[in-house]
Parts: structure tokens; C-alpha cells; sequence
């Protein structure tokens, strides 16, 4: 697998990204890292990437650190579109590591996750 196969959606500051980081270059690659808080993926990223993992929007939600209790997140009257556009305009609703490969995208927690798309 070459480089340009595995994007890693990374914030440094984060333990469990700085693990899947790890990983993939044990692995011997060296992905795109993209460090969403600084370049945020769009909406039409976003629901790709949602696509590719085969799991809902909320799987994607980080819960913790993020605004997601101030806007009100967990109420389920938020349809996948509405959910999408919170996350387009507050990165830090994106849950990370998020690995994408041409076999898909994986949230990386645990960290072993992304080996199933590698």
C-alpha cells in the first residue's frame, strides 16, 4: 500500500491519535495526516467518510471536550444531516484517529480498529 492509500484524521494533542499514528508507520506507511482542527474536513468529506466506516453519524461524535452537550447533541431529535452540519462547523465534534483506506474508514479506538481496513 502506498502513501496516497491511508489518510489519518489526526490531532497530536491526542493519545489515542498519536498511538494509531504509531501504528500505520510500524506498518510501514506513512499516511496523509490531516490535522482536522486546523484544515477541517467539509460537510461532503464528513459524509464520506461517515459512508466509508458503515456506521451512523454518532459513532463519529466525540462526546467529550467537544460542544456536543452545549448544542444539545444527544437529544435524538437530530436527523444525520443536522448532526453533519453541527460537525462541519465544529471540528472538535469529529472523534479521532479516523483512518480512511481504500477498504474504508475506521475510527481508531480501540487503536487495533484501523488494521481491519489496512
Amino acid at each position: 500500500m502506498s502513501a496516497m492509500d491511508v489518510t489519518i484524521y489526526h490531532n497530536p494533542r491526542c493519545s489515542k491519535s498519536r498511538q494509531a499514528l504509531a501504528l500505520l508507520q510500524e506498518k510501514g506507511l506513512e499516511p496523509r495526516v490531516v490535522e482536522y482542527l486546523k484544515t477541517p474536513p467539509t460537510r461532503d468529506e464528513l459524509a464520506a467518510i461517515v459512508k466509508a466506516t458503515g456506521e451512523p453519524v454518532r459513532a463519529l461524535l466525540r462526546k467529550q471536550g467537544s460542544p456536543y452537550e452545549d448544542l444539545g447533541l444527544d437529544d435524538g431529535k437530530w436527523s444525520d444531516d443536522a448532526l453533519l452540519d453541527f460537525m462541519a462547523e465544529h471540528p472538535s465534534l469529529l472523534n479521532r484517529p479516523v483512518i480512511v483506506t481504500e477498504k474504508g474508514a475506521r475510527l481508531g479506538r480501540p487503536t487495533e480498529r484501523i488494521l481491519e481496513i489496512l
